[in-house]
């Protein structure tokens, strides 16, 4: 007769023993719910739940669903632990670790994100990953998305700054977030930046993940950007929800990348912090006469171990350069052209025959929007709402040389609120 196992006496289970039976064998610890070996974090618990399962079967043939819901939730203290560091010092890699400051070890420990690409310092270079981005991009533009995916193999958002590559379609954008999956594993997430705004239990799907990626960004204009440009910059823990459980505090340093037809735009933010936060490049327009490869994809993810040393390279300038990008001019005229396509204010601003910037002249609030409205009007454009149009004059005072008063005279005496600095060359309007 074969012995039963220790945590088994012929009629019931003894679930810490099992437990600690099943850590043995199967070694991981539990972090705020979630289970991570040394190898990657189980992002689907089915799994676990097959292993305990196997475990079961030959001893408990009665209710066992329930048994290992429940051994799942004994196993979650049995294997907890407070927390796993964030080390921005280092990269967890398939082989081991590799240390930023100079060294490598095939060494694993439990951590937060270990990717699924070896470390290989003799890793052949790239070309046909090189040849597909010169091809794609402008060579100027080719270090910014070099540095940006470097950027996204460390925990931080020191960088604070998103991605977004623009095209008419058909350029082959989306090859990038292949590559990207052969990377990043399970670290990576395929996500809609709207519903990261809009869903509240969507920010907690990017806790333990460095990078998400949006295949298809939406033209239509999101409807807050609250959370998106929180999640850019955070360094602080953040307030996070999932169903049927309590919100919690977490750590999240997910970086976004983006893919469309069109620039990111917001329907009420017209913030520089809404901006600023973002880098936009542009694909290069498809030759019409390229004939494209059905095994680009492979291709390309055939040579992730070279990728990956590329990648090394852009993240250790983007050190050096103490996390300021590589930003071409092409990119810096992108932003001005999202910046003024998603607030006309700015095209106002710039225009000629409606107002005039000039020291030691006022306007007042009211004749500002008035003739904002008429160059509306003229140009077949819809005007922000006050409040946006006011809010965005507030916010930019220095760019514009301008000085918000409450002390500008009416010819009826009466005394408003307005602008220093600036004048009307229209006819009078009150």
């Amino acid at each position: 007769m074969n012995e039963l196992p220790v945590w088994y006496d012929g009629k019931k289970i003894n679930e810490v023993a099992f437990c600690q039976e099943f850590l043995r064998v199967h070694p991981m610890v539990c972090v705020k719910g979630s289970f991570f070996t040394v190898d990657h974090r189980i992002t689907d618990e089915r799994e676990l739940r097959k292993r305990i399962y196997d475990m079961l079967r030959s001893y408990d043939r009665s209710g066992v669903a329930k048994h290992v819901d429940g051994l799942v939730e004994v196993l979650r203290s049995e294997a907890y632990l407070e927390d796993l560091p964030v080390q921005t010092d280092r990269i967890h890699v398939a082989n081991g670790t590799l240390f930023l400051g100079g060294g490598f070890t095939e060494e694993k420990t439990f951590c937060r994100n270990r990717l699924p690409v070896c470390y290989d310092p003799a890793a052949m270079p790239p070309l046909r990953w090189l040849q597909f981005l010169s091809e794609l991009l402008n060579g100027e533009d080719i270090p910014t998305l070099q540095e940006f995916m470097g950027y996204c193999l460390l925990p931080t958002t020191k960088a604070q700054k998103m991605l977004m590559i623009i095209g008419k379609g058909g350029e082959g954008k989306s090859r990038i977030g292949v590559v990207m999956r052969a990377l990043f594993g399970e670290s990576m997430v395929n996500g809609n930046l709207t519903k990261v705004e809009t869903n509240r239990f969507a920010r907690a799907d990017l806790e333990h993940v460095l990078v998400m990626v949006d295949d298809d960004m939406k033209l239509e204009a999101l409807p807050q950007t609250n959370y998106i440009k929180t999640i850019i910059t955070a360094e602080l823990p953040l307030d996070l929800e999932r169903k049927s459980r309590q919100s919690y505090q977490g750590e999240l340093y997910c970086r976004f990348l983006g893919f469309g037809n069109g620039s990111l735009k917001a329907l009420y933010d017209r913030s520089d912090g809404f901006f600023r936060r973002q880098i936009i490049l542009t694909a290069r327009r498809r030759d019409k006469d390229r004939i494209d490869d059905p095994y680009l994809s492979e291709k390309l993810i055939a040579e992730k171990e070279g990728i990956f040393l590329w990648c090394l390279e852009g993240l250790q300038r983007l050190i050096a350069q103490n996390y300021a990008f590589t930003i071409s001019d092409r990119a810096r005229e992108n932003m001005r052209e999202a910046v003024s396509d998603g607030n006309n204010a700015v095209e106002f601003m710039a225009s000629e025959g409606y107002i005039e910037l000039k020291a030691d002249e006022e306007i007042s609030s009211r004749q500002l929007y008035s003739i904002y409205e008429q160059w509306c009007t003229d140009n077949a454009m819809k005007p922000l709402s006050q409040r946006s149009f006011w809010l965005f004059l507030s916010e930019n005072q220095d760019t514009y040389n301008l000085e918000a008063t409450n002390n500008i005279r009416l010819p009826d005496g009466k005394r408003v609120r307005g602008f220093w600095g600036i004048r009307s060359v229209l006819p009078t309007i009150l």
